[in-house]
């Protein structure tokens, strides 16, 4: 691609004329850039791209696109504002504005947003729709699939990821979009047909500073929305709700407690933890030639929490804009098996024992709220303390524990520094564990602290009998915790036999 082709879409604002040159491809990546590549110096947290830009010269880049202008290099270069969505507008174009080319359906939220993204991905597929999937886990192309290396791709690979789809006859894309990738521009000229935001609590302040600017990140996936697309928003959480005159795209809202959207959950029984409920739309609306009346059918879960039933209602909500049969639907949500450590059953035979990672406030608050719908004696509730995220976390996630203490009748609490299965990056401080016991004390809930998880896990199942639920909470710290529970389960079961 001619460079003067590339230059087009972005603002140059040395006045440099562009030389006629012959692009062989765009990079940010000075080891990755080879003979006849359009370098871009791209500013990050932790390094400067301009400090590889001699790097790239002796690679062979043959033009540079920079922030700040710099001297003794032997190639063109040109000035922009800013070279991440400088970097996101010449991706796109290099590779063809692949996004314009299929249905592609952004999903944001705090809590759920690969639930949601593998709930929606699966619906297509079942409706035998080629899809593409990018999130946390990993990045799917058809019946191909790798690793995913970051929630949402940096703007270049993602241009690229995307052209690769559109080779493989990919139809629907569902990515998940994180906070930082929309502060930091990477679904720059992304050309998305259906957005949604299902939640908001506090997570990432490390990153942005405020609860606000989390906001801003966050909620310009959906004000930014084109007036061609579709904003799908929970009408029972106030930061989504704000956005339902926010936007240009056209909004289908719903709510399980509110019934003033397009659709609503009735009926909802989560006894068993698993949701069984009555979607209803109580409002006309037209999408891919359908036109939906008001009307309802009967959706049953195979994943359970409450939090499942709010993904659930956002992966339906998607499927019927996206022309998905309702028994496809159906059949698809009963089968679903879940993503591992969302709310997830892990033994029921005798006990009850769920994993969840308990992240903050919003994910702990919906978790518990789930368990008071639940049929169970008691709880024994196993917390693995988040390291290295600082004493205001802890104390926030103590709280909301604290809130729910007389519902749930927790009066004791199994807590764990894990010591032995954190790495230095989530190792816990003795100010985090102090911020928690603060609370816990201040509440006259027992803590019963281990350093070491396995230790932590025996406690509780000594403590629990037939009909008690054990709740393995947290996130880094309680990672290894299922697969300790299951060992400790097998060999007290192998005894009993």
């Amino acid at each position: 691609m001619r460079l003067s082709e590339l230059l087009k879409v972005v603002e140059v604002t040395n006045n440099r004329e562009v030389e006629a040159l012959e692009i062989n491809k765009v990079s940010y990546h000075s080891q990755k850039v080879e003979k006849g590549d359009l370098f871009v110096c791209v500013k990050g947290f932790k390094t400067d791209g301009h400090k590889y830009l001699p790097d790239a010269v002796k690679r062979g880049a043959v033009a540079a696109v920079v922030e700040d202008f710099q001297e003794d290099i032997s190639i063109p270069q040109y000035v922009v504002r800013d070279s991440r969505v400088a970097l996101a507008r010449l991706g796109a174009t290099y590779y063809q504005n692949p996004s314009s080319k299929m249905t592609m359906i952004g999903i944001t939220a705090t809590n759920g947003k690969t639930t949601t993204s593998y709930m929606t991905n699966a619906i297509l597929e079942a409706e035998g729709r080629t899809t593409g999937l990018i999130g946390t886990v990993i990045v799917k192309n058809g019946n191909k699939s790798f690793p995913a290396e970051l929630t949402t791709p940096e703007s270049l690979d993602l241009q690229q990821y995307l052209s690769e789809m559109v080779e493989n006859d990919v139809t629907h894309v569902t990515m998940e979009v994180s906070s930082a990738a929309l502060e930091l521009n990477r679904v720059e000229s992304v050309d998305f047909d259906i957005v949604s935001l299902n939640n908001m609590s506090k997570e990432h302040m490390e990153m942005h500073g405020t609860f606000e600017k989390y906001f801003e990140a966050k909620s310009s996936l959906i004000r930014n929305a084109s007036e061609n697309s579709y904003a799908v928003l929970n009408l029972d959480d106030q930061y989504s709700a704000s956005l339902v005159d926010q936007t240009k795209a056209s909004v289908i809202s719903f709510g399980l407690n509110s019934k003033e959207g397009y659709l609503h959950c009735r009926d909802l029984d989560l006894s068993t933890g698993r949701g069984k409920f009555t979607v209803e739309i109580l409002k006309p609306f037209d999408a891919n030639g359908i036109k939906y009346e008001p009307s309802e059918f009967d959706v049953e879960l195979a994943v359970p929490g409450l939090h499942s039933v709010y993904n659930a209602m956002v992966a339906i909500t998607i499927s019927l804009l996206s022309g998905v049969r309702i028994s496809t639907i159906q059949q698809t949500l009963k089968e679903f098996s879940g993503v591992p450590r969302r709310f997830e059953f892990i033994y029921e035979d005798g006990i009850k024992v769920v994993d969840d990672h308990f992240a903050n406030p919003g994910n702990i608050n919906v978790t518990l709220q789930t368990l008071d719908f639940m049929d169970y004696d008691n709880l024994q509730l196993v917390y693995a303390i988040r390291g290295q995220r600082g004493a205001t976390i802890n104390r926030e996630n103590a709280e909301v524990i604290v809130k729910w203490a007389d519902k749930l009748k927790i009066s004791e609490v199994i807590a764990t520094r894990s010591v032995s299965h954190t790495t230095s990056k989530d190792e816990v401080t003795d100010d985090e564990v102090k911020a928690f016991l603060e609370v816990m004390n201040q509440a006259n809930i027992k803590v019963h602290l281990f350093d070491e998880l396995p230790d932590a896990i025996h406690d509780a199942f000594s403590k629990a009998t037939d009909g008690d639920l054990v709740l393995l909470a947290g996130c880094q710290g309680m990672d290894y915790g299922a697969g300790i529970a299951l060992e400790a389960l097998n060999k007290e079961n192998a005894e009993v036999k």
